[in-house]
């Protein structure tokens, strides 16, 4: 029987490398970033969908979506109240047709996977998701280290961190919909191994469940 994941935490959390070693260990991963880059590529009907609800400015010299501006219309400080909401409307629907067409194909070619559903905003979409999960596990790390790491590694200033983050569910949510929280505020090595025995003990599940 396949294992379904639902992975999510927090932005600069830690869930990429706990994403990337799944990946390593053999599971499926389905990202939804990755996805939601696909779905507002020059010439796709989400894109044209995002000017006409944002307007012309979305789109830069090169045809391609303005992420920068576009964020900050969505998640920075003056954001319209609704801008996430018509946002996800365009994209969502398109990102989860894809993600179930991976997600099948890879059912069908393989009854045993581990199939990882890589989802940012998890406890925001959990209940409008074409699927449902054999477990759920987010990865945490204190707000203040997340800032820290936004501010190092991605550019940001304090307030853009601090917005990134309001505009997101609270760890609180997320802890609650999951069975498993992995700490990422510990050292690699720790939270890795931590990621090798989940990751063992979802293949026995999927084995013991085929036999």
């Amino acid at each position: 029987m396949v294992i379904r994941i639902g992975l999510t935490g927090g932005i600069a959390a830690g869930k990429s490398t706990v994403s990337r070693r799944l990946g390593e260990l053999g599971a499926t991963i389905i990202d939804y970033d990755a996805l939601a880059r696909q779905v507002v590529e020059p010439g796709g009907v989400a894109l044209q969908r995002i000017v006409d609800v944002f307007g012309p400015e979305a789109v830069g010299a090169d045809g391609k979506l303005d992420r920068t501006w576009l964020a900050e219309r969505v998640f920075g400080e003056h954001a319209d109240p609704h801008a996430r909401q018509r946002l996800d409307a365009i994209e969502h629907p398109l990102i989860y047709e894809l993600a179930k067409r991976i997600d099948m194909q890879t059912a069908r070619q393989n009854s045993s996977a581990v199939i990882v559903h890589d989802i940012p905003l998890l406890a925001e979409v959990l209940h409008d998701l074409p699927f449902s999960f054999d477990h759920i596990v987010t990865v945490e790390a204190p707000e203040s280290i997340r800032i820290e790491r936004m501010i190092r590694t991605r550019g940001m200033d304090r307030a853009q961190a601090q917005a990134r983050i309001a505009s997101q569910s609270k760890r609180s949510a997320r802890i609650a919909m999951a069975d498993t929280v992995v700490d990422s505020n510990v050292d690699v090595k720790t939270m890795l191994a931590r990621v090798d025995s989940l990751y063992a003990t979802w293949r026995d599940e999927a084995s013991a469940s085929g036999r």
